[in-house]
């Protein structure tokens, strides 16, 4: 008995309700403190927690406001691209500057920049492959180098 009178007691500070109101939601809880919060707070008698009830021991995010996160992701964007285009430039001038180099009994054929090369065999692949075997049957002879008169 007496133990359900603290308990009868705590709920009713807890809820800062009458001493009648605590005991109806306690017994209608059979015994459960927790659940009498709840039957008041559906009566109206109690007011519920911010934010619906919903509690989370993570720290909250600092939201940036919108026009910084724009600001931020579109410097970040804009960076990545650049350094993407400057990595496609020094790719091509080393393409431009490396030869792919055909020759026949000492002979130079063909001589053209790798990048050239790589684009037809993007286009042209069972063209170019064909070529090269066929070549090889032929006895030419294929060198790829870097171009000495550019000096890079």
């Amino acid at each position: 008995m007496n133990n359900k009178l603290e308990q009868i007691e705590r709920l009713r500070e807890r809820a800062n309700v009458t001493y009648d109101e605590a005991k109806q939601a306690y017994e209608a809880a059979d015994g459960d403190l927790l659940e009498a919060l709840i039957i008041l707070e559906k009566q109206g008698k109690v007011r519920p927690p911010e934010g619906d009830g919903f509690y989370s021991s993570e720290r909250p995010q600092v939201e940036q406001p919108q026009e910084e996160k724009k600001k931020s992701k579109g410097e970040d964007f804009s960076s990545k691209l650049d350094r993407f285009w400057q990595f496609l430039v020094k790719l091509v001038n080393k393409g431009n500057n490396t030869i792919f180099e055909v020759s026949q009994n000492d002979v130079t054929v063909v001589k053209i920049p790798i990048t050239i090369m790589v684009i037809f065999t993007l286009f042209l692949p069972w063209l170019v492959v064909s070529l090269l075997v066929l070549g090889l049957f032929f006895k030419f002879r294929y060198r790829v180098y870097e171009n000495p008169e550019n000096g890079n």
